[in-house]
């Protein structure tokens, strides 16, 4: 009997039915009496959980391969209930299982035969779906298919045969085929029988019909309010069985080869499966869940039964606050220890600097006080006695000359020893020690040529020190320029300039004499040596001369350390 061609009393007594047993399937639910849903284990990887009655399950941190496994505890419970999950606090949408019902399109040759068919499924529930047929919304189809080759007739199917498991409900209303081509009008071949202006009668539906294992499971629905309309529908209710709508086969719409089949329609749908019993997580970041497991009947409506589980995925260790205040206290003590053994590695190696540059100082001290002791006494007793004997007036003349030779070889030598002790000498390992013997040789030389010698020393400090290396270089590019002005430049003035500004010490030697022509110099080895011994202490030599306008040589070094001498033992004396 169907339920749309009742008078008002039946339908009202018809319509109360389903409500009943909704409110006796929540009563039962509640109660804990039958259908009641279990969540039955939990497994993370290869390890199974048994989830605690009431309470929490921890499934450790950075749980991978999770599944919640869940069923009813009756197992006489009714098979067409529909379950739904969802983990609340990481998932919005429910997970409803993968059953679907389609409408399709199904092809015939001439002799019958099935040759195509073109399915258009839908899995799920509707956009704006709540369970209801009056106040759900239809949701608009348009698809187009190609008449493939040989195709004679065409089928119109809605069938709920997809995954034997599937359950719910599916709606096709104002459903229209039509056929277009580059050489015709489009041409309607099927439309929906409710869709004619004259009253409708499921009785005289000579073009449709209904099929599969459990036809009763296709129907007729009234959809919508005020008004409402008639639809096709397929209310799946047996996880064992399917049905379907199709148009009879008799009176099929023909069709041709390579036309384009438009097929519009309006639906909606609510669809699950029965037998959902699982669901997978690849992985859960930290945090507290809700797993949530809902019973739905036949049109997504819960039926009153509910559970749900509490998850704790922690945080690991080092995510945590303690961890953190001793890792950094340990990194605080590492630090601290490697930072104290580095001060106490560079002292160490700066004290063994120093005792090594103490020994070489007072190696260095030794030499210099046993050649001014030693061979420099000697060296003038030699020139002291070859000066008295030339006093005596009876020697003769080449005797004299050897004598002059000799007393004039010691003078030089002597000198040559004096240069040496200062060289040597670690008292002398300053900046202010470097400028007076600058000014004391550069005048000694003035002063036996008849030079005049103009002196311009700025303050130079004690503090800065400067290694013999430094101090002799200096010294003998400062003796060579000086002696090569006596030798060539006709000069009657030499000006010595020291200047020590930013850590860099310039040293400017000037003349007045004739000058020169640079690019006519032939090159020599003395303006050679004197530039190899300036890049050697990592220096610069830099000359400038033109012809009539004298010369000028400047040397620039960088100063970089700054220090207090070493006292050495015995300085002084």
């Amino acid at each position: 009997m169907n339920v749309y061609r009742m008078n008002m009393p039946r339908k009202l007594i018809y319509g109360l039915v389903p409500a009943l047993l909704l409110v006796s399937r929540q009563y039962l639910g509640a109660s804990g009496n039958t259908n009641q849903l279990t969540i039955d284990s939990v497994e993370v990887g290869d390890n199974s959980l048994t989830p605690p009655v009431g309470g929490i399950i921890n499934l450790g941190p950075f749980p991978k391969g999770i599944s919640i496994s869940f069923g009813l505890s009756d197992t006489n419970a009714r098979a067409d209930v529909r379950l739904r999950g969802k983990l609340e606090g990481f998932e919005s949408e429910w997970h409803i299982g993968g059953g679907d019902m389609f409408l399709a399109i199904r092809f015939f040759n001439a002799a019958g035969n099935q040759i195509d068919q073109k399915s258009f499924p839908v899995s799920g529930e509707s956009a704006g779906w709540d369970g209801s047929l009056n106040t759900s919304p239809l949701t608009h189809r348009r698809e187009m298919i190609i008449v493939p080759q040989d195709a004679a007739f065409a089928w119109v199917v809605i069938s709920s045969a997809g995954p034997p498991s599937t359950l719910g409900i599916y709606v096709v209303a104002n459903l229209v085929m039509t056929e277009t081509s580059d050489t015709s009008p489009p041409r309607i071949l099927l439309e929906s029988p409710f869709d004619h202006p004259t009253p409708f009668d499921e009785r005289a539906m000579p073009y449709w019909q209904r099929d599969g294992t459990h036809m009763g499971m296709a129907k007729v629905v009234q959809i919508g309010e005020e008004p409402s309309i008639k639809a096709f529908a397929i209310e799946d209710e047996d996880p064992l069985a399917h049905a379907e709508w199709h148009n009879v086969k008799e009176t099929s719409p023909r069709v041709h080869p390579g036309n384009r089949l438009v097929i519009e329609w309006n639906e909606m749908y609510s669809i699950g499966v029965s037998d959902l019993r699982s669901v997978l997580y690849p992985d859960l970041p930290a945090g507290n869940y809700r797993f949530h497991l809902v019973g739905v009947d036949l049109m997504g409506r819960p039926n009153g039964m509910d559970t749900s589980l509490k998850i704790f995925v922690p945080q690991p260790f080092w995510y945590r606050p303690w961890f953190w205040g001793a890792s950094m206290l340990f990194i605080i003590v590492i630090l601290s220890g490697i930072t104290r053994y580095a001060v106490w590695h560079r002292l160490q190696k700066e004290l063994l600097f120093l005792r090594s540059q103490r020994a070489l100082e007072s190696e260095r001290l030794r030499i210099a006080r046993d050649i001014h002791d030693d061979l420099g006494a000697r060296v003038t007793q030699i020139s002291m006695i070859s000066a008295t004997s030339l006093l005596h007036s009876d020697l003769p003349d080449k005797t004299r000359e050897e004598l002059s030779q000799i007393k004039q070889m010691s003078r030089e030598l002597i000198s040559a020893l004096y240069e040496t002790v200062w060289t040597v000498n670690p008292e002398y390992d300053d900046l202010d020690a470097l400028g007076n013997y600058l000014c004391q040789m550069v005048n000694q030389i003035c002063s036996q040529t008849h030079i005049r010698c103009r002196l311009q020393v700025a303050d130079l400090p004690k503090s800065i020190q400067v290694s013999s290396q430094i101090r002799h270089n200096i010294a003998m590019v400062v003796k060579e320029s000086v002696n090569n002005v006596v030798k060539h430049a006709q000069s009657s003035e030499i000006m010595l300039r020291l200047v020590f500004e930013s850590a860099m010490l310039k040293i400017t030697i000037q003349d007045d004499g004739q000058g020169f022509q640079l690019s006519d110099c032939r090159p020599g080895n003395g303006l050679n040596n004197m530039r190899q011994r300036m890049r050697d202490i990592g220096g610069s030599f830099l000359i400038e001369s033109e012809p009539e306008h004298g010369t000028t040589v400047q040397l620039s070094l960088l100063i970089s350390r700054s220090l207090t001498p070493t006292p050495v033992d015995g300085a002084g004396h």
